[in-house]
């Protein structure tokens, strides 16, 4: 580390860094969906286009060793926080234009190449400029902020864009829908029954502004046939246009006949269970009539979004409602239909809001402003970070590009003890992995198949507070106590930490307690302990990257850490369906043994990770 480097803080660029991170991730894997669902995109070609965007961040370790070869980390991480700026600006400035759809997408690869770029050159960089000390200290801390970064995209960008629409469309229509206690009543679709409005004056929508909705549960082939004849409406009166559909087949796979469904039979003889039926019962729901108060100027649409705004998300829209309303079905009222989580057994209430701005305008703005922010980012890091020593060019004089690009693979898998590292990085979050796919589903499914019965608005209270507050808690803590006595003490306990509070899902699916209390308890020590018992984790891929091409290395680390939480994962809903949720989390727990076999083996520099006094 160079003497420059000494004098300034990591507080300095750590934060900033991991969040422009994480910035690009949610734009181009969560906003470019919100952006093009408002849009006016169909959810086909949402799903078809956009879930392909994932794979520069798939095979990034592929090319990761040209960040490695070429240039420095610094140099990188600089470029492509500039070229991202660029293609952000160049999303926001061809949202209005022609044929924007496939030209937004070729900007949105042109990110995710350079984020999945940007995030190699990064991690690279942070293990290159920091002592194992610092890395162990400040893992929670760049964590910590990377998160930040998810909530910047997922709720402020959305709101900033929200806003725009407001201001620069007609008035936003407010529809406030409460759940009372009550029998459900009859339901019917009758367009006749609502009259339509018409005024003199300001062009704006009407709805009714309160609607009440009995706490009950009606026959869901009932409420599927109203929603159908909603949607036919809506649809015969170019409020939108049908959804296209992807074509299924129905033939069986020979994976399925004869490895799948054989081991299917097999496990349900093994533990005696039959699939449980669910009543055919859903959450009542009701009708929202949306109208135009008056005729629009000639050739004008104006487009209206309505959806879920605040409250209780246990009240929910059937679907997204994107309204287009012309001179020739103004005089038309346009329908919503909402529905209560069939769980929902108290009274409660949610806001839902339709606004008609100039979404073109609103996105491109937001984009502007990302851009922006790009560039700030662009030219404080420019003169912030630090120039390590280290940080140089690693192809060596007279040696070509590929002969180097090959070794950069080769050395990786010729490192000591690399089958044991590989190992503890496949089985480190085995357990984990097939938890997390299942944990919400458990938690939101009817007790009568083995789940919990919360209501949507429940778990997100559950999650989006206490959970979040002690997954952040767990992770800063984890980096502050590995950096005093290093990973080879911790990594014990934090496995432990990973591990064991696996057990809470198992006493929730024996006991089914009905207080959210308890629920939250659980919650929130699985949370915490998933975020103190990652930081060994993030280390030991840091510990086993050491050396000429830890940039390269640590990409790698990356993919087999993917591996082993996506081929997990895969089976994980098929196996809880066969077997049930509680012999699915004693299954769960049993996956936590493989790990504290391969421990014993590691061989971890004692002093790897502990921060000296004089850092």
């Amino acid at each position: 580390m160079s003497t420059k480097s000494k004098q300034r803080s990591p507080w300095f660029w750590v934060p900033s860094l991991y969040f422009a991170q994480g910035i690009p991730y949610v734009i181009v894997m969560t906003l470019s969906v919100i952006m093009y669902k408002r849009l006016g995109i169909s959810n086909t070609d949402i799903a078809l286009y956009t879930s392909w965007l994932y794979l520069p961040w798939v095979i990034k370790p592929l090319w990761s060793p040209i960040v490695d070869i070429l240039k420095t980390k610094r140099f990188w991480i600089i470029i492509m926080q500039l070229v991202i700026g660029v293609g952000l600006a160049g999303v926001a400035f061809t949202i209005p234009v022609d044929r924007f759809f496939q030209i937004t997408l070729a900007f949105f690869w042109l990110i995710a190449f350079s984020s999945a770029t940007h995030d190699i050159a990064a991690d690279g960089y942070y293990m290159l400029e920091l002592s194992s000390g610092d890395q162990a200290f400040f893992v929670g801390i760049r964590s910590t902020f990377y998160r930040f970064a998810m909530l910047t995209g997922q709720g402020l960008l959305v709101i900033l864009a929200g806003s725009i629409e407001t201001f620069t469309g007609l008035q936003p229509l407010e529809v406030n829908v409460s759940a009372q206690q009550g029998s459900a009543k009859e339901i019917a679709f009758n367009p006749e029954d609502f009259q339509i409005t018409k005024e003199q004056g300001e062009t704006r929508f009407v709805a009714p502004e309160e609607l009440s909705v009995s706490i009950a549960k009606v026959k869901a082939a009932t409420a599927d046939s109203i929603v159908q004849l909603v949607n036919r409406w809506n649809i015969d009166h170019s409020f939108y246009t049908a959804e296209e559909t992807l074509a299924k087949t129905e033939r069986v796979s020979a994976w399925k006949k004869h490895v799948s469904m054989p081991m299917e039979n097999l496990l349900k003889r093994v533990f005696n269970r039959q699939t449980p039926q669910l009543g055919a019962e859903v959450g009542n729901i009701a009708i929202i009539p949306i109208q135009l108060a008056n005729v629009p100027e000639a050739d004008e649409t104006l487009v209206l979004n309505f959806g879920f705004d605040k409250g209780d998300k246990s009240i929910k829209l059937t679907r997204e409602y994107r309204f287009e309303f012309s001179p020739k079905n103004w005089d038309k009222p346009a329908f919503a239909v909402v529905q209560l989580d069939s769980k929902l057994n108290k009274p409660t209430q949610a806001s839902f809001i339709g606004r008609s701005g100039i979404i073109t305008f609103a996105w491109s703005m937001v984009f502007v402003v990302i851009a922006g922010l790009f560039a700030l980012f662009f030219l404080y890091h420019r003169f912030i970070l630090p120039r390590p020593e280290s940080d140089v060019a690693n192809k060596e004089q007279g040696s070509g590009v590929l002969k180097e690009f090959l070794q950069t693979f080769a050395s990786f898998f010729q490192k000591k003890q690399i089958g044991v590292a590989i190992l503890f990085m496949l089985l480190y979050r085995l357990a984990e992995s097939q938890l997390v796919k299942l944990a919400s589903p458990f938690l939101l499914d009817a007790r009568e198949i083995g789940g919990l019965g919360l209501t949507t608005g429940d778990l997100g209270l559950v999650y989006g507070t206490a959970g979040m507050i002690a997954l952040t808690v767990g992770g800063i803590l984890g980096g502050v106590v590995a950096s005093r006595n290093g990973l080879k003490y911790w990594i014990w306990w934090m496995a432990v930490a990973i591990n064991l509070p696996n057990l809470s899902y198992l006493f929730l699916s024996l006991f089914t307690p009905e207080s959210l209390w308890y629920v939250a308890a659980a919650v929130v020590v699985e949370q915490f302990g998933y975020g103190f018992g990652f930081t060994a984790y993030m280390l030991y891929m840091i510990y086993i990257s050491q050396g000429k091409y830890k940039t390269a290395h640590y990409a790698l680390t990356t993919g087999f850490m993917a591996l082993g939480m996506m081929i997990p994962g895969m089976v994980s809903g098929w196996l809880q369906e066969i077997i049930g949720y509680q012999n699915f989390f004693i299954w769960v727990m049993i996956c936590t043994i493989p790990i504290f076999l391969v421990i014993p083996f590691l061989k971890i520099d004692p002093e790897f990770g502990i921060r000296k006094k004089e850092e």
